[in-house]
């Protein structure tokens, strides 16, 4: 018999005691939805209670505080340092258990990490000894309203731990693994990693001590050794427990793999259930954000589990962007015996459910644009680009049918358009799909040339309309008249922004494109306002694209474009938000020389935090000039003036110039409807630029207002 997709992945294991349906697990993340008390409440008993209707084998439930308010990082991290959070935590395993699903608690102290428990309350950091001074650059990626934003009033302390402290602390977790089992909860992840309490005793970066909890591996893991067995006395030997580990610590002197191989071993020994291998990094530095625990590289991890599963007998738990297949296939090959993954399962928590369904193609993709992590990093509730129902679960409206009794007409082919059109056929209306463009995509087709991931999810999109059964009118202009024709009772405007060219001097010359210009080159496309530039741009990527249809295949246009593209070797892009930066990144790795320029304090605006410090250091890594807080911009045949943040004139060699600037929200098309008596709602980029975040939160907002 053949065997379905993904058949390791979904194959059931056992973790000591516990049994899981399969080896996807939820990992333990941090998403600020608990009650500012610390209890658990509508929001993330809700958010739990999606992933298990999903089908995860199992959940951890992310950063549960044994010592809060002591020790807390974030904004509504949840609590088990007292028995009055007992009650509302049976409630919240209670409901996991109603859709068969399995739920574990993280026991979690901050340590040196608790800056907000500091700053909020006073609390100082406990710390094995005082750590190294941080050097890095992480603030000068953080626009100025950011770092506003991230006042609260205070700075953390930090207190060496005596023994006394550790002692308390012990106690604090042996208590808390207590009520973590009188809660319902089906086992215990205790947090040994990312610089936390226990993780910064492992790591001789951070501990400098010179007793026994200092000095040798050995030593430095004593205190986890140590909780550990006071739990084990309080909770007995067959509750599942099992340990969040370290394989190393990025750019800095600190753990590594050996040592962690070598700390595994002493967990088994200890009476650990499993191993879910993690890592992390020196945090001043603005791109490691991205390469240790939540990596941008895919895979990232996976040698490090497949290194310790190889000196332990336990399970191993791997984690870290693993794609499905290299997921299934790590289980098949004995690399690791579960995958914890969290960005995935945000954008999608029924990817377990549709696996075992045999639709892996309806599985909404992630697009690693740290959305996710970004909201936790400046204090919010977690969310996510392309799930906007994430951390809105308990008020998602009843599902109901709408009995096909509107028809709706959706005009706009991209992102808001389509995720609209694919929500309101999902609730039973009848749907007409209206693209002036003979393709779907709108400006998300460029946007994936210069971002992989973004392809994903306009692929995803796609197929999700075209099963929808959403009418599709492609190629055609929605006038008053036409919808008249149609007959709709509700109109949706997705139309996008209206670009215009700033007022700069010399961006009338024909070697200045704006971003549509190009858009419209790179993709084979005609346009109007092409025919003022040069003409052998216009005509070689055309005639390219009619006679191969590269204009519909973004991964040839990718591929060809790497080899050959009717750019000059010198380019300047005026702009560096979101599309300057990712259309930088693009035309490096094409060859290109280029420079960007803003006139703005600090560039990024408009990507997620965390993104936005791994592409600025990447764009520097590689050689692009980054020139912000500029004025007085002029451009010229073969150079682009200005004066830079130092008051010195500049001037960057510019064989072509591409203005990345001007996009505005344009609601003519909406108006004019209204005027004409439609019942018109305007959702995306038309209400002004927010990417697609906004496009896809848009939809479902307009999707649930006209439902």
């Amino acid at each position: 018999m053949r065997q379905q997709p993904y058949h390791h992945l979904m194959s059931a294991g056992q973790i000591g005691s516990l049994t899981l349906k399969n080896r996807i697990i939820v990992t333990a993340m941090g998403v600020s939805l608990a009650e500012d008390d610390g209890s658990v409440g509508p929001r993330i008993i809700s958010y739990h209670e999606a992933q298990a209707k999903g089908g995860a084998g199992l959940i951890i439930m992310g950063v549960n505080g044994v010592a809060w308010p002591h020790g807390a990082v974030s904004v509504g991290q949840a609590a088990l340092s007292d028995d009055r959070f007992i009650a509302p935590l049976r409630e919240l395993t209670d409901r996991v258990h109603r859709h068969d699903g399995k739920i574990a608690a993280q026991l979690h102290h901050g340590g040196l990490v608790a800056g907000y428990a500091g700053a909020r309350w006073g609390h100082d950091m406990l710390a094995p000894s005082l750590p190294p001074e941080m050097t890095g650059s992480f603030f000068d990626f953080f626009l100025p309203e950011e770092v506003s934003s991230l006042d609260m009033g205070g700075v953390a302390g930090i207190k060496v731990a005596t023994k006394a402290d550790l002692q308390q602390v012990i106690d604090q977790y042996a208590q808390a693994a207590r009520r973590a089992k009188q809660a319902g909860f089906d086992g215990a992840e205790i947090h040994g990693g990312h610089g936390y309490l226990i993780s910064s005793f492992i790591s001789p970066y951070t501990n400098k001590r010179t007793d026994e909890y200092g000095g040798s591996l050995e030593n430095r893991m004593r205190l986890a050794l140590e909780i550990i067995a006071a739990i084990r006395a309080e909770v007995g030997r067959d509750f599942p427990l099992w340990f969040k580990l370290d394989s190393r610590e990025i750019g800095k002197q600190g753990i590594t793999l050996d040592d962690a191989k070598q700390s595994a071993k002493m967990l088994e020994a200890a009476g650990i259930d499993a191993i879910t291998v993690t890592s992390y990094h020196d945090v001043s530095v603005g791109k490691y954000h991205s390469e240790s625990n939540i990596p941008h590289i895919e895979g990232w991890n996976l040698p490090s589990a497949a290194a310790i599963k190889s000196v332990v007998s336990i399970p191993v738990i791997g984690s870290g962007r693993l794609e499905l297949p290299a997921a299934d296939k790590a289980i098949q090959d004995r690399e690791l015996d579960f995958v914890a993954m969290g960005r995935k399962l945000l954008a999608d928590p029924n990817l377990p459910a549709k696996l075992a369904a045999g639709q892996h193609d309806k599985v909404r993709p992630c697009i690693y644009c740290y959305t996710c992590v970004s909201a936790i990093y400046m204090g919010d509730p977690v969310r996510c680009a392309v799930n906007s129902e994430l951390g809105h679960e308990y008020q998602l409206p009843t599902p109901n049918s709408a009995n096909g009794q509107k028809h709706i007409a959706v005009i706009g082919g991209g992102p808001a358009g389509m995720e609209s059109a694919r929500r309101l056929a999902a609730a039973g209306h009848r749907v007409t799909l209206i693209e002036q463009a003979k393709q779907l995509g709108g400006t998300m087709r460029f946007a994936s040339l210069a971002y992989e991931p973004n392809e994903r999810l306009l692929r995803w999109l796609i197929r999700e309309v075209e099963d929808a059964g959403v009418t599709l009118q492609l190629g055609t202009t929605a006038t008053p008249q036409y919808l008249r024709q149609l007959g709709v009772d509700h109109v949706v405007v997705a139309t996008g922004a209206r670009r215009i060219m700033p007022s700069i001097a010399g961006s009338d010359a024909d070697h200045v494109y704006s971003g549509d210009d190009l858009k419209q080159l790179i993709l084979g496309q005609n346009s109007q306002n092409l025919k003022s530039k040069t003409s052998l741009l216009t005509r070689t990527i055309s005639q390219l694209g009619a006679a191969t249809g590269i204009s519909r295949n973004l991964d040839v246009i990718r591929e060809t474009t790497r080899h050959w593209m009717p750019l000059d070797k010198d380019i300047v892009i005026i702009g560096g938000e979101l599309v300057g930066l990712e259309l930088a990144e693009y035309l490096a790795e094409r060859g290109r020389n280029v420079h960007v320029i803003d006139e703005q304090p600090r560039m990024g605006k408009g990507l997620p935090l965390v993104r936005r410090m791994r592409i600025l250091t990447e764009l520097a890594e590689h050689g692009v000039g980054l020139s912000s807080n500029i004025s007085q911009i002029r451009i010229e045949p073969d150079y682009v003036h200005f004066t830079d943040a130092q008051g010195q004139a500049q001037a960057i060699r510019a064989g072509h110039v591409i203005v990345a600037q001007g996009a505005i929200g344009d609601t003519a098309l909406a108006d004019s409807l209204r005027a004409e008596g439609f019942h018109v709602e305007t959702i995306g980029d038309a209400l002004g630029v927010t990417y697609i975040e906004g496009a896809m939160h848009g939809a479902r907002r307009a999707a649930e207002a006209l439902t």
